[in-house]
């Protein structure tokens, strides 16, 4: 079987079908580009066809290129990802141009393409390379050029054709952004042409009924002109001003594929339509042979989806999806924990001390859920459909029937121990204990449990509805069956999980309080907090150090602070910065909540700017450290933590230590994460680099054995311990 199939009518439609085999999207591959070309020259050649349909035979029309592809040109060079490209922008502009005569622009046949459902990437470019689009009214489909979320942007035209056709102040949501619309508001935009309630037969009446004018593309007809200016027109000029602040503003300069979109678009629109689409070639290539677009790739698209399809599930566990959830703990986790549920059609329990408290974490989901109706994001009768499968109440008996419990009560063992005991003389003996928790150890608090192999640790961050990440936490009994139920939760409410095993801090937070400690002490050193937090933004950090304290309150980390130095003892490392924390604590200055931090607030809690009152306290040096020393110093304090965290057992899988890295707290998402940071850098000069930071700032920059392992084999993290392909 191949991916392309063409079948013609009695009246001349030859409609081709994408139907790549044993997929549940279709994907295009160059075989399948080659089939599709061959296709097209019969269509074409043939007298008896008036027209081409092109269409999915999949309820959806295309989930995009098939990444394996663009490795593998990766690998064979920048010339062949060239050449690559550039067959098909062939393939593509053939279809555009459908035999009509180069110089009266007659004569060629009309191409529509009919989207059943969601187009993405390649799946929208092969249909704007078409005459007309016609997508399925299907308010789930979802269209657009999402290319920009992984590292990469549209290189088979796409980029150069929605510039052309909507110009570049209305293309740049779909481009720098990867926007995804509904059909009727890709319609609206002008990304398509019809929404039909029978797209094929709309299709074939207007394939019949075309003729040289509607088949035309603007960009083609003589005096086009690009919409809202191009570069040197007045208000084109402004655009571009205005678009290139926007971008540099936005990604700092790391993100090298929205520099080069932009850039395509640019010097795309100073020249003919196929000279552009070399250019658009040409940068493509650029980026894709950009270490940057191989993580990222990697990390945000094969690796997260690998993970979401349960690459680290036992496999020997039957499905363990979850039909009722009591959730423990009704404040911002626990409301956060039932909306999810909620949503994902499990019916909740959703329970506290009293009934005020209770009521009150149900009534987060009735707000959001309003705010939804009216946004149209969601039905009246879906809304109060979801809030029915909320029970607010403070009667454990209506704990009965759970299968998995989440417990998300104070974070104090005694607490936590209490509630377990009291909800495991009410829940049958199959149901999963989870405790929601980010510092206190797992296997701990499992010694409250009478079932220590069913309970388990499900770290949610916050909030809960927005963060895509949840950190899934093997106590040392806990059990496969337990993980099973965990990942399968997880997947239910479509967030990405990674499992780890138990200890201090888990993963996450072993990873990003390092990060936050190094903002603090380097303020304690007389650095600039100006230079902190934008040497943090500009390495792809999310946010500054010390506004990440400020967001999360400083009392809290003043708490973590004084735990763990109880519990290390003599080897606590971190009394410079604690120094810094107990007086912002005393000062009052805890953070946005107290309007007062390492940021000064207005009354609504806005950040007026870092603080005078800290910068008194704590004056900036003379001289001042070089910008890559800082962010080598906030960079490499996580990195090396990750690395510890493999070497200790605590990170299982690679995949999952970069993945969370980016979805659990943000790390310089172009990186690919702290491992692929380090495999860009190159073990030997990692190791070399981690020396010299030693040297300068002291032994939490200590290199770690397998580190210096793979530094002196020359290996990397990838090469090293990746999984086999078939697994990702």
């Amino acid at each position: 079987m191949t991916d392309f199939t063409m079948k013609t009518d009695a009246e001349g439609v030859a409609t081709i079908t994408w139907d790549v085999p044993e997929k549940s999207m279709n994907v295009l591959s160059f075989e399948g580009l080659q089939t599709l070309n061959d296709l097209v020259d019969d269509a074409l050649a043939d007298e008896a066809v008036k027209g081409i349909i092109i269409t999915s035979g999949k309820a959806d029309f295309a989930a995009g290129m098939d990444l394996n592809v663009l490795a593998t040109l990766k690998e064979a060079g920048a010339e062949a990802v060239f050449d690559g490209i550039m067959k098909m922008h062939g393939v593509l502009r053939k279809i555009e141009r459908a035999g009509m005569d180069a110089k009266t622009n007659k004569g060629g046949k009309p191409v529509a393409a009919v989207l059943p459902g969601t187009a993405l990437g390649i799946g929208l470019e092969i249909p704007l390379a078409c005459h007309r689009v016609f997508a399925a009214d299907n308010p789930k489909a979802k269209i657009g050029l999402p290319e920009i979320l992984v590292g990469i942007f549209p290189g088979a035209g796409g980029t150069t054709r929605v510039a052309r056709k909507m110009g570049a102040m209305a293309a740049s949501p779909f481009l720098l952004e990867g926007k995804l619309s509904d059909p009727a508001k890709a319609k609206a935009a002008g990304l398509i042409d019809e929404v039909s309630a029978d797209p094929m037969a709309d299709a074939r009446a207007w394939v019949l009924s075309a003729g040289d004018a509607d088949i035309l593309k603007p960009w083609d007809a003589k005096g086009y002109k690009m919409p809202g200016g191009a570069p040197y027109h007045p208000a084109g000029f402004m655009t571009f001003v205005g678009a290139s602040a926007m971008v540099n503003g936005k990604t700092k300069g790391v993100y090298p594929a929205a520099k080069a979109l932009l850039s395509a678009v640019y010097e795309g629109a100073l020249v003919p339509f196929d000279t552009a689409l070399k250019i658009e070639a040409r940068w493509f290539t650029s980026v894709i042979m950009n270490p940057s677009s191989s993580a990222m790739i990697r990390s945000l698209f094969i690796n997260k989806q690998a993970l979401e399809k349960g690459a680290v599930r036992p496999a020997d566990v039957a499905d363990q999806r979850v039909k009722k959830v009591g959730v423990l703990g009704a404040g911002m986790m626990g409301a956060g924990i039932a909306l999810v549920s909620a949503q994902a059609g499990i019916e909740v329990v959703l329970l506290d001390r009293d009934q005020a408290a209770a009521d009150k974490g149900k009534a987060y989901s009735a707000d959001y859920a309003a705010k939804g109706v009216s946004r149209r994001k969601i039905t009246q009768d879906k809304a109060d459909a979801m809030l029915e499968r909320i029970t607010a109440t403070t009667d454990y008996n209506d704990l009965a029937g759970c299968d998995l419990i989440v417990e998300a009560v104070f974070e104090d063992p005694k607490i936590k121990a209490e509630v377990t005991a009291q909800v495991e003389a009410v829940i049958g003996e199959d149901c999963i204990f989870a405790t929601n928790t980010s510092t206190l150890p797992i296997s701990d608090l499992a010694k409250a449990s009478k079932r220590p192999e069913q309970f388990i640790g499900i770290h949610f961050f916050s909030p809960v509805e927005k963060m895509m990440l949840v950190e899934i936490i093997k106590g040392k009994e806990t059990g496969d069956r337990a993980v099973a139920k965990a990942l399968d939760f997880v997947r239910q409410i479509r967030k990405t999980p990674i499992v780890v095993n138990d200890a201090r801090f888990f993963y996450a937070n072993r990873c990003i309080i390092p990060y936050i400690n190094e903002g603090i002490r380097m303020v304690k050193e007389g650095v600039s907090p100006a230079l902190i937090e934008n040497a943090a933004k500009m390495v792809g950090m999310p946010l500054g150090p010390l506004q990440l304290v400020d967001e999360t309150s400083i009392d809290l980390g003043a708490k973590i602070a004084r735990a763990t130095r109880a519990a290390m003892g003599d080897a606590y490392p971190d009394g410079a910065v604690d120094e810094v924390i107990f007086w912002m604590e005393e000062q009052g200055r805890l953070g946005r909540k107290a309007k007062a931090g390492f940021y000064d607030y207005d009354e609504k809690g806005k950040r007026q700017g870092l603080s005078e009152v800290v910068k008194a306290q704590y004056p900036q040096a003379e001289d001042q450290p070089d910008l890559v020393d800082v962010q080598h110093r906030l960079l490499f304090v996580q990195s090396l933590e990750a690395v510890r965290a493999l070497e200790d057992g605590v990170l299982m899988d690679i995949r999952e230590g970069d993945v969370g890295a980016i979805l659990g707290w943000g790390f310089a998402p172009w990186s690919g994460g702290p491992l692929s940071w380090l495999d860009m850098l190159g073990s030997e000069y990692a190791a070399e680099r981690c020396d010299q930071l030693v040297e300068a700032y002291g032994d939490r920059f200590a290199c770690p054995n397998l580190l210096r392992e793979m530094a002196a084999k020359g290996q990397s993290f990838y090469g090293r311990f990746a999984p086999e392909k078939s697994a990702a």
